[in-house]
């Protein structure tokens, strides 16, 4: 088992837990005692789910709102937590956000901000915790990436180099982590009915078409595996044996041939 004991001073930072797979994620961590730091934009949400892992598990649950697409919100993040009197032995990079569509009609700001968002939010955190886990020898960290970070994504071009990079920079982690005492993971999702898509401009009935049912995972089976993953020490963790499937799939097919399939089936490329 890879993940540090609980203890009243100690903490797992979960961003973008206010719905989804962070909250389902937070849930699953509290389950196994760990007292929580929830972070997101929406506090109300955040304060709520806070009042019903502290009712249910008795663990210890603190509430920061914070916009991670904002640079500076990314150290005052890690400078609070620290200043509650907490250390923070597992970080889970959940929050992120996607766009949709062809590059060439985008928004460059919404491009950029899901880059900062999906990206260099990841980046800045891990950087940030990673040298105390190392001195202390304990700790563990799950990056939420996607199945989408397997191949090249027609529709979601930026969100999938993102979640491609997210992937990359955590099997390097793990890799360089060998042997003292902390863990990388990445979590990889297919489809979840979670409000994301939505966001994103894709409806979930334009999902679902382009996406067979059997695809399709629950954000609590989703959390529970990424979170038993971290545990065992895993690199990749991929929720549904069609996920897996589809993933590798991704990563052996010629782009000749796989390409043209993704951009015929994605919703928003089917609009324009």
């Amino acid at each position: 088992m890879t993940l540090p004991a609980p203890a009243p001073d100690r903490t797992a930072l979960v961003t973008g837990a206010s719905s989804g797979i962070g909250a389902e994620l937070a849930r699953e961590l509290a389950r196994r005692g760990h007292g929580l730091t929830l972070v997101a934009r929406r506090e109300d949400a955040l304060r709520e789910l806070a009042a019903e892992l502290s009712t249910a598990h008795g663990t210890r649950n603190e509430v920061i709102g914070a916009d991670l697409a904002d640079p500076g919100s990314r150290a005052d993040v890690v400078a609070e937590v620290a200043a509650r009197g907490l250390t923070v032995d597992v970080l889970v990079n959940n929050a992120g956000l996607s766009t949709s569509g062809p590059v060439h009609t985008s928004d460059v700001d919404a491009e950029l901000r899901m880059v900062r968002l999906d990206v260099e939010a990841v980046v800045e955190l891990c950087t940030r915790v990673l040298p105390g886990m190392v001195e202390r020898r304990r700790g563990a960290i799950l990056n939420v990436a996607s199945v989408g970070g397997f191949q090249p994504l027609p529709g979601q071009a930026g969100y999938g180099a993102s979640k491609a990079f997210v992937l990359s920079y955590t099997d390097s982690l793990h890799a360089e982590l060998a042997g003292t005492g902390v863990t990388a993971t990445s979590l990889c999702p297919g489809p979840v009915a979670t409000g994301f898509g939505e966001v994103a401009g894709i409806s979930q009935d334009e999902a679902e078409s382009a996406l067979p049912r059997f695809m399709w995972e629950t954000a609590e089976a989703v959390a529970r595996a990424g979170i038993a993953g971290l545990d065992r020490g895993r690199s990749v963790v991929i929720p549904g044996a069609a996920n897996v499937v589809g993933a590798y799939a991704g990563r052996v097919l010629p782009n000749s041939l796989l390409l043209p399939i993704l951009a015929r089936q994605h919703p928003s490329l089917k609009r324009s």
